[in-house]
């Protein structure tokens, strides 16, 4: 596998945002600031739909309006933070200035936001901050390719030994013997390794 082939998303593995929002005004508004990534974007206008999304597709950030109609905000992101499969998704909170900044700020980051916004925010900062997190969970897929391919290797190289000590413990010579016993220690160390 090439640098190239680690670092390059796959087809299937695009950085897709989340746009949380109940008014339409401001999920063109968003389309329109983070279309220029070129990413998917994915649409969710209450919190319910949100929950919907995120268990079909995997997010690299959630824009998480927190004014809305049945689940607001906050709930919404208590119970995305719960799922093992999204609890580690950058929320990015955004809200209307006429807000209490600091009340809606503080329970923002209890609930586990990685960011808080107020609207109407700048264009620039907005990209600029969902830029980072998508840089962030593209690292974060790479890393796990990396993983993934180390432990195949791992793998590989733990059933050959096995197979080497299988066919020794077949010989009575003396020599041999010896070689599985060092063979047995090195499972071993590797089996040490391999714990976490």
């Amino acid at each position: 596998m090439t640098t190239a082939e680690l670092t390059e998303p796959k087809s299937d593995e695009r950085a897709s945002i989340l746009l949380v929002d109940d008014m339409e005004d401001n999920l063109v508004a968003l389309e329109a600031v983070l279309g220029s990534l070129n990413e998917p974007l994915v649409r969710a206008r209450s919190g319910e739909e949100a929950m919907k999304a995120i268990l079909r597709r995997r997010f690299a950030v959630i824009l998480l309006d927190i004014r809305m109609p049945g689940m607001d905000g906050f709930e919404t992101a208590t119970n995305i933070k719960r799922l093992d499969q999204t609890k580690n998704v950058p929320i990015i909170f955004l809200t209307g200035t006429d807000s209490d900044d600091t009340g809606y700020a503080f329970r923002g980051y209890a609930t586990g936001a990685a960011d808080y916004l107020t609207k109407p925010f700048d264009p620039w900062v907005l990209r600029a901050k969902v830029t980072v997190f998508l840089d962030l969970h593209r690292k974060n897929q790479q890393l796990e390719r990396l993983l993934a391919r180390e432990q195949q290797q791992f793998d590989a190289l733990a059933a050959r030994m096995t197979s080497i000590e299988r066919q020794l413990s077949q010989a009575a010579d003396p020599d041999v013997r010896e070689l599985r016993h060092h063979l047995t220690r090195m499972e071993e160390t590797m089996r040490t390794m391999r714990r976490p």
